[in-house]
């Protein structure tokens, strides 16, 4: 398993943008972020439970590389950690590169697996203007890359603090790019 950090953990009751910063989050086992308004074994995403409210959660836990933070600041943004709507701020992880069922061990106890990018919205823009162009590209291909962190499911609970290790187990077989959930 390969190691990077915790930055930042953020969490918020109500369906905001922006979740605010606090001092620990604890993971709950298949649900997500304990008093996170996207907690839950069926979706929580407004537009989604507007389209069927039974469908799984595939978005219980949204994490963001910090990295990125780097990126859109030298492009003149102002971006600090739960900004973009994550709940973990990660640092020496490459979440964009990990494929469909990796599983991220976070601090002592916690294991998220990833389950997909997310796919950025509108919403970003009224944060700062041309943020969701800026966590967009293309490729060569003119495919587009979305930027803007992974979804998880919870399948360990556990508290996650700023300052935790974060491993990675990688799933067995052949690997499956992530794509939006």
């Amino acid at each position: 398993m390969s190691e990077g950090r915790v930055i930042a953990v953020s969490r918020s009751g109500t369906h905001t943008m922006s979740k605010p910063g606090c001092a620990r989050i604890r993971l709950l086992e298949g649900l997500g972020v304990e008093g996170d308004a996207h907690m839950g074994e069926t979706v929580k995403h407004r537009s989604r439970v507007a389209r069927d409210p039974t469908q799984a959660n595939l978005r219980q836990v949204h994490l963001i590389h910090s990295e990125l933070f780097d990126e859109l600041r030298a492009k003149g943004f102002d971006v600090v950690p739960g900004l973009m709507g994550e709940n973990v701020t990660t640092r020496g992880v490459d979440l964009l590169a990990l494929p469909t069922g990796a599983r991220l061990h976070l601090g002592a106890a916690a294991v998220v697996e990833v389950t997909g990018l997310r796919n950025p919205c509108y919403q970003l823009d009224g944060l700062q203007h041309g943020l969701l162009e800026a966590v967009l590209e293309r490729d060569p291909a003119r495919r587009l890359i979305r930027k803007a962190g992974v979804m998880g499911i919870v399948i360990t609970g556990g508290d996650v603090v700023a300052g935790d290790a974060i491993g990675i187990e990688l799933p067995n077989g052949a690997h499956e790019a992530l794509k939006p959930v």
